[in-house]
């Protein structure tokens, strides 16, 4: 493993811990294991694990470090006062949506250019995983939007032959000279 393949790794696994603290803040006073947020932030301990395991294999001692505590710390006050702004808001979709397009992001760049045939085909698993659930946001974000916007009338404007065709008074347009 190459010192570029470590950065990528530990780029990924502080990206998917940072994605999960906030799916579990998100998820705080909802009781379902179910929810969007719960299976998000599991997606997001996969990955982490994965890629501290892999890292682990290293030969240098060094590269085989986890994530610091202060690194550990900043998310969780991150995601914890992140959690609690957005949900009296109500974007808290819209953000968990984003955070988990930036591990899909990550763990496309670090599967691309794995050399690993195990960590590939692990990382697959997990790209299919998160890309599944960012579906199932994008569709309740849309449905969520929709149900917040007004719906306006929409008329049906006829010019010309066609309304008169129809047998009522033909509505054209002014045109002055």
């Amino acid at each position: 493993m190459f010192d570029a393949d470590v950065h990528r790794l530990r780029r990924l696994r502080n990206t998917a811990l940072r994605a999960r603290a906030i799916a579990r803040a998100l998820n705080a006073d909802r009781p379902h294991a179910d929810s969007a947020f719960a299976r998000g932030a599991g997606i997001c301990w996969r990955i982490a694990r994965l890629s501290t395991d892999s890292l682990r294999t290293h030969t240098y001692r060094s590269y085989q470090s986890g994530p610091g505590s202060l690194r550990l710390l900043s998310d969780r006050l991150i995601a914890t006062s992140l959690g609690r702004l957005v949900r009296h808001r109500g974007r808290s979709l819209r953000i968990h949506f984003g955070q988990l397009r930036q591990v899909a992001h990550q763990l496309d760049d670090a599967r691309a250019l794995t050399r690993s045939r195990e960590l590939s085909e692990s990382l697959d698993r997990s790209q299919v995983q998160i890309h599944d659930l960012m579906d199932e946001l994008r569709t309740a974000i849309r449905m969520a939007a929709g149900s917040r916007a007004v719906a306006s009338p929409r008329k049906d404007v006829t010019v010309g032959a066609h309304s008169a065709a129809a047998g009522a008074k033909p509505v054209w347009p002014y045109m002055a000279f």
